[in-house]
């Protein structure tokens, strides 16, 4: 599969992202995640993903336990715009928010097939891993905490319309990397990607 050229693209409406996040999880397969940046454009398909369903989810950084918090407010805020996380305190992770304001619920976006701006990417990382794996993606494409709540439909951090991935092509597993609810299967990737963060 290949995306359309990128001067092509239409960023995703917000309507995209007001439903669950597991449908938002599903159809983010395909799309293009874009960063502009003085350093240049990187662009790169989305590969893989997981859903954080809400309150109910004990995994969700605003599950019932939490409850909402100045880390977590971004979570509450409507569909579509991003919620940035810190993983370990070291790493930033990029979510698109969903289903709708007021219920904190989003998608990781954890790995990307690079389509535009490898160069940028590979001066920002200084390997050749780039982007198959959620902090190696946001710091190849240059996302961090000044991006926080950003409306993803506007630059510099934007995902546009790509080509969809027929259902055959998709695996829905278990998330990885949590301890809590690792075993619902919420995570979606694609099955022939080289760039999955793991499978």
């Amino acid at each position: 599969m290949h995306p359309q050229p990128l001067g092509a693209l239409d960023p995703l409406p917000g309507a995209f992202y007001a439903r669950p996040a597991r449908d938002v999880a599903r159809a983010l397969l395909g799309q293009i995640l874009v960063s502009e940046s003085p350093e240049g454009r990187a662009a790169g398909r989305i590969v893989e993903t997981e859903a954080y369903t809400g309150p109910e989810d004990p995994a969700c950084h605003a599950a019932m336990r939490i409850g909402r918090t100045s880390r977590n407010d971004p979570l509450y805020g409507p569909p579509g715009t991003a919620y940035i996380h810190l993983n370990y305190g070291v790493h930033w992770c990029l979510n698109a928010v969903t289903d709708r304001e007021g219920h904190p619920a989003a998608v990781l976006i954890r790995a990307l097939e690079p389509v535009e701006g490898t160069e940028v990417m590979r001066s920002r990382r200084g390997r050749d891993e780039l982007t198959n794996g959620p902090a190696r993606l946001t710091e190849a494409l240059g996302i961090g905490p000044e991006h926080q709540r950003h409306v993803l439909r506007e630059p510099p951090i934007w995902i546009g319309a790509g080509e969809p991935v027929a259902d055959e092509q998709v695996v829905n597993t278990s998330r990885i990397g949590i301890s809590k609810a690792s075993d619902w299967e919420l995570r979606y990737y694609v099955k022939e990607s080289a760039w999955v963060s793991r499978r």
